[in-house]
């Protein structure tokens, strides 16, 4: 079995302009990421990086 991702979360989630500055997912993605298979939670967390690298975040 594949090992599971773990959630991008860094603590509790605050946000500017629809995405969370901690983590860089939108709410829709907070709210399905348990549901999400591997490869959906994979593409979310890349999207996430780059949302927050866009920002300059991190």
């Amino acid at each position: 079995m594949a090992k599971d991702i773990e959630s991008p979360r860094i603590s509790v989630s605050q946000f500017k302009g629809g995405v969370c500055v901690g983590c860089g997912r939108d709410k829709s993605e907070i709210k399905a990421w348990h549901g999400m298979k591997r490869k959906e939670k994979i593409m979310t967390a890349r999207r996430a990086r780059e949302r927050l690298k866009k920002v300059g975040v991190k």
